[in-house]
């Protein structure tokens, strides 16, 4: 959900023409990947105005929708993430086929 109210789109748009957008979780892997997390946040300046807290939102969406549960933080855990408090490691490719993200 926190990635839907980033992007201000649903987690799967089909009417979307590119293929790496189609899936939010998959475009938002490539966006930390890449460093282009402003396309994500479609340029708006408000939310671009802070990348670090961007970067860091994206980052513990993604690890809070990880397939393998072991993997999924604690909700203690997401609490000081949020806050600032825990560093956060880019986490792990979403996608079953991670292999094929780059």
């Amino acid at each position: 959900m926190l990635l839907e109210i980033i992007s201000c789109r649903r987690s799967v748009e089909i009417e979307i023409r590119e293929n790496d957008r189609e899936i939010l979780t998959d475009w938002a892997y490539l966006c930390i990947r890449r460093g282009t997390l402003d396309a994500l946040a479609d340029e708006d300046p408000e939310v671009t105005s802070d990348m670090k807290r961007l970067e860091r939102y994206v980052m513990i969406a993604l690890w809070c929708i990880q397939e393998d549960p072991s993997l999924r933080p604690t909700m203690k855990k997401v609490m000081l993430m949020l806050e600032g408090n825990v560093q956060v490691a880019i986490p792990p490719s979403p996608c079953p086929l991670s292999s094929t993200i780059r």
